[in-house]
């Protein structure tokens, strides 16, 4: 049997074609990334700049950095960081998802970001490389995880960034982040996530050390069921997120 030639899973592909129409209703179905955004985007950036010894302080930190989002949904993370002044790419499988977030980035005066129907695979082979690949709650939803892991490692430039975040794959997990977050409070449509995806950390951590990573800095999320907001914690059993430099 051939093996495939990218990681993409059309099931996948379907299910947020579906959801495209919601992703900038922030009291939607997509609230829980907006919240997590919030979170996330400003941890990004922190780290950012720390490890760039980047002025934090300026108006724009990120000016002139080459960002990719990998699996950019309707654009929420990569309008953040085209905020921040990074020069971004976004990329997903989803034609919704791309023609979301270019109606959305073209209503906005002050910001421009590249969106493009494509895969980790296929830009690995055009030998893009930027400073610094989000890959961004995307790894639970790939077909072959090995095959997109190699195309994410190499996207980033010798000495680049990649954060990966995702949710870990245990019972606790399982109870916290799919029977609870999509059949009790349905905070997210049922069968978003599979659990035979998720992805533990150590798991993870093989295939950023096959690509020549070091991850410098690793955190658990916790998420407030009461006030729905989302912070760091030391807890890595449910969501968790790593910052990993490649070697120069």
């Amino acid at each position: 049997m051939t093996r495939q030639q990218n990681s993409v899973d059309s099931i996948e592909i379907e299910k947020f074609n579906k959801l495209s129409s919601t992703w900038w209703n922030e009291t939607g179905p997509m609230w829980p990334l907006h919240r997590l955004n919030k979170f996330r985007s400003t941890v990004i950036e922190k780290v950012i700049c720390e490890q760039l010894k980047i002025d934090a302080d300026v108006a724009l930190p990120l000016q002139g950095l080459q960002v990719l989002d990998i699996g950019c949904g309707g654009g929420i993370l990569s309008e953040s960081m085209a905020r921040r002044g990074a020069v971004v790419h976004g990329v997903d499988i989803s034609p919704g998802n791309i023609a979301a977030a270019n109606i959305h980035v073209q209503a906005q005066a002050d910001i421009k970001v590249e969106y493009e129907l494509s895969t980790a695979e296929e830009l690995a082979s055009r030998d893009r490389r930027y400073d610094v690949v989000l890959n961004m709650e995307v790894i639970e939803h790939v077909a072959d995880l090995p095959l997109f892991m190699t195309a994410c490692n190499k996207l980033v430039k010798p000495g680049g960034i990649q954060f990966v975040s995702t949710i870990n794959r245990n019972p606790v997990a399982w109870f916290i982040a799919i029977f609870g977050a999509e059949y009790v409070l349905r905070w997210l449509p049922r069968g978003t996530h599979q659990y035979r995806k998720l992805v533990k950390p150590k798991e993870l951590l093989t295939w950023l050390d096959d690509g020549e990573f070091t991850v410098f800095e690793r955190t658990g999320v916790a998420v407030n069921p009461f006030n729905r907001t989302m912070s760091a914690q030391k807890s890595e059993w449910v969501n968790y997120m790593f910052a990993a430099r490649k070697a120069t």
